[in-house]
């Protein structure tokens, strides 16, 4: 880690998006700046240098791409994100084309803000979420369907009827407590893992029930949330998460 902090301009328009994105960044670790128009951008830039930019690709005066190139006029080396709500290629691509190293898709969780700034800043992988991934048995199943079975009385249907409102559901899950943990109301935080964990017994989410678990230990703890997020995203991602049309991505 170098010995000062690299220094953040994000730049959101949405109070909720800005908020749990500045929080994100704060757990790289960095200091963050936050600015939710290209004008607030623009005065923050001129009086403090930063080590990246982080910026919307839509803002109520002005699109990420014409921020970008304003500020490019004064500081031509500085690194920049972008993150958009737009899926499709040929937008993210051009997000990239106007000069961005990466354009992010919006929800994401906050291990992916915190990857792309620390891939863009060069800085080695955090090793304390490492540490504490490495204490959830990876032996341990993302599904295990005997489980999910064996809770709902062998019952096929209703197994395969609450995995699809579990994994529907899962992103939100992990957004509320995300942003619970945000604002420091570790009740709610607890309240909504306690509930996530009995989901996961149900519909025979194992190892998501051991992050939940691992969180419930210390839910003050960022790192942890880190992990409960990765965890959800492979947990989402594995051919047993079949609910149809469903969007597998953790929201932020």
């Amino acid at each position: 880690m170098p010995a000062t902090l690299p220094r953040i301009l994000l730049v959101e328009d949405d109070p909720t998006s800005r908020s749990f994105l500045t929080a994100a960044l704060q757990a790289t670790p960095a200091e963050v700046d936050a600015a939710d128009s290209v004008a607030a951008a623009i005065a923050l830039a001129a009086s403090q240098d930063y080590s990246a930019w982080m910026i919307d690709a839509r803002l109520p005066d002005g699109t990420g791409e014409e921020l970008l190139a304003r500020l490019r006029a004064h500081h031509p080396h500085t690194p920049a994100l972008a993150h958009t709500a737009a899926h499709e290629a040929t937008t993210l691509d051009a997000l990239v084309e106007a000069g961005f190293v990466e354009a992010l898709t919006k929800p994401m969780p906050a291990s992916a803000v915190q990857g792309a700034v620390r891939r863009l800043l060069g800085l080695a992988p955090s090793l304390p979420i490492a540490s504490i991934a490495s204490s959830i048995d990876d032996t341990l199943p993302l599904w295990d369907e005997e489980a999910a079975v064996l809770a709902l009385n062998g019952n096929r249907t209703h197994v395969d009827t609450l995995r699809g409102l579990f994994v529907h559901e899962l992103p939100n899950a992990v957004y509320a407590i995300a942003i619970a943990a945000e604002r420091g109301d570790l009740d709610s935080v607890r309240n909504d893992l306690h509930r996530l964990r009995a989901s996961c017994g149900f519909v025979g989410a194992q190892r998501m029930a051991a992050a939940v678990h691992s969180m419930q230990d210390d839910p003050a703890s960022a790192v942890r949330l880190q992990v409960l997020e990765r965890v959800a995203q492979d947990t989402l991602a594995h051919p047993s998460a079949t609910a149809p049309s469903v969007d597998h991505s953790v929201a932020v």
